[in-house]
């Protein structure tokens, strides 16, 4: 109930669109649609008597929520759907099913993919796309798949997140570019991190379907920009940082920071110092080792957008590469001898 009830929207344009429909048959379908995405359960049930009931999804799902370990009934009776689960009962009123909207076809299926991986590769893509639904373009991560290789993109105008790679296709011939709404390949990313992850396009729309869960979402104009040639530079300066140690002192040092204002690192070798605050707070500093080539370099980042790219490194260590103190710098994942999966751009911030 509480992963189909995801999808619900908060101002339903039309009542029924805050309705889960159930429909009982073989067993038990919960289904959630605002004509942008919808989401489908199957879920083990003995059915005394088939058929279908809508019922207010926010509500049901809270009270589903909170029920003990028992078994569930529920029966219909005239305008009332009842629930009963050990002592408790529950009498809801019903909506017309009638009224509900047809829900999509799940689009044929271009390949599958590992929960973890996908969930692992949404997780650190999706913190660099735009909350501003003026610009939906920004809102969206970009998906290139071209064979067994997958690009995932994502850009706020102040950041790039991209990260590479594989899966299995359901054919060498699999070429797919697409904008996928960021906040709803999250959810999905979330609920279907376990087993596999089955992926369709067409016909300008996504579906995700794992473990008996399914869902559709329609696509973004294609719209993006040339985030790859803005990832590739000759970098003079670069400083590999132990990351769970560099987050940690970001952290603790940017409670003295007011909204807005800069974490300001300066590089040297050996080490990085870590400076945020000065004004009507106070002021913090802390220092991290580090390996640098190159000069040394002051240099300063809002400090979010700065743990949002070093959060997304999986290796112990992250490559911070940088060219001067007023242009952006790239966040990598330090890589041995192999291409770096996730890269991360963020701007620099002016020191007055």
């Amino acid at each position: 109930m509480a992963w189909a009830a995801r999808v619900l929207p908060s101002r339903p344009v039309a009542p029924v669109l805050s309705g889960l429909l159930l429909e009982a048959g073989e067993d038990l379908h919960l289904s959630a649609f605002d004509y942008d995405v919808s989401a489908r359960a199957v879920i083990d049930a003995d059915v005394a008597e088939e058929g279908s009931v809508l019922i207010p999804g926010k509500l049901l799902a809270e009270i589903s929520r909170s029920l003990p370990a028992e078994d569930v009934e529920i029966v219909t009776e005239g305008a009332e759907a009842v629930l009963t689960c050990g002592s408790a009962e529950f009498g809801l009123i019903t909506m017309p099913v009638e009224d509900f909207p047809t829900m999509p076809a799940m689009p044929p299926s271009i390949g599958a993919i590992g929960g973890g991986v996908f969930a692992s590769a949404v997780g650190q893509v999706a913190p660099a796309a735009s909350r501003d639904d003026t610009l939906p373009m920004l809102t969206g991560i970009r998906v290139d798949i071209e064979g067994e290789s997958v690009a995932m993109a994502a850009t706020d105008r102040y950041r790039i997140a991209a990260r590479d790679f594989t899966w299995r296709p359901t054919g060498p011939e699999v070429a797919v570019s697409a904008m996928v709404p960021a906040r709803v390949l999250v959810e999905v990313a979330k609920s279907l991190r376990g087993g596999e992850v089955s992926i369709a396009m067409g016909d300008g729309v996504a579906g995700f379907e794992s473990v008996g869960r399914s869902t559709t979402v329609r696509l973004l104009d294609e719209q993006f920009i040339d985030y790859r040639a803005r990832l590739t530079a000759d970098w003079s300066i670069r400083a590999d940082v132990p990351v769970a140690q560099f987050v940690s002192a970001i952290k603790r040092v940017a409670l003295v920071a007011e909204r807005n204002t800069a974490i300001r690192l300066s590089f040297s070798q050996g080490q990085v110092l870590i400076q945020a605050g000065g004004g009507d707070i106070g002021r913090g500093a802390e220092v991290v080792e580090c390996e640098l080539r190159g000069d040394d370099i002051q240099i300063a980042f809002q400090s979010h957008f700065l743990l949002d790219g070093l959060t997304g490194v999986e290796s112990e260590l992250a490559r911070i590469n940088m060219e001067s103190p007023t242009r952006p710098a790239l966040i990598q994942e330090v890589p041995g001898d192999a291409e770096p999966a996730f890269r991360y751009l963020v701007m620099s911030l002016r020191q007055g």
